[in-house]
């Protein structure tokens, strides 16, 4: 059965990095969306950014040209760059894999259109 781990978590200053990764088990990347979302205290869930394996990307709003993106196929590895980052970046990361890279709604797709979902990672951001 398809598994995901996601890792590299942690306690940042503002302004810091860090790269989340998700290691992706039982799984050929050929056709397929790789998500990552965020959840914050006290809020829903959110998309942060998602990459097919046609290499397209998406971001939301607030971490354009700070949180990059990328895969590697051959690993079986999903990752995310978060660069700058702030306090309002504190959250449980997750990563999510949806079986096909087409959506009618796109990369910006909803949650309910991935298959398998990793276990969460701390991110805080403090400063």
């Amino acid at each position: 059965d398809v598994q995901l781990q996601a890792s590299g978590g942690g306690l940042v200053q503002a302004g810091g990095s860090l790269r989340l990764s998700c290691a992706v088990s039982e799984f050929t990347f050929d056709d397929y969306a790789i998500g990552w979302f965020r959840q914050a205290p006290g809020k829903e869930r959110e998309g942060v950014a998602t990459i097919s394996s046609h290499g397209n990307t998406y971001y939301t709003d607030s971490v354009k040209g700070r949180f990059i993106v990328s895969t590697d196929n051959f690993a079986r590895m999903g990752y995310l760059q978060m660069n700058d980052l702030k306090s309002e970046d504190t959250a449980v990361y997750y990563c999510a894999l949806d079986l096909e890279s087409l959506s009618t709604y796109g990369l910006s797709r909803p949650e309910y259109e991935y298959d398998y979902w990793g276990q969460g990672t701390q991110v805080t951001v403090s400063g």
